[in-house]
């Protein structure tokens, strides 16, 4: 997280702000948000906004007892 902020931080600082520069900003600063709520919210796969059923996993381990 830190390398990253390094990263931002020096891009942003030292780039003329132009629309090139804001865009790049704004995609990078999304693609880094957008996986780091995926880490987390992949931590707990059964609650949170993308939640993974347990339904194919029990029927699996159904017709494995079988």
């Amino acid at each position: 997280m830190f390398w990253i902020a390094v990263l931002f931080t020096g891009f942003g600082l030292f780039a003329r702000f132009n629309a090139t520069v804001a865009a790049c900003l704004f995609i990078g600063a999304l693609s880094v948000s957008g996986a780091i709520f995926l880490m987390l919210e992949l931590n707990h796969p059964c609650d949170g906004l993308m939640r993974i059923s347990g339904d194919t996993l029990r029927d699996a381990l159904a017709r494995l007892g079988q």
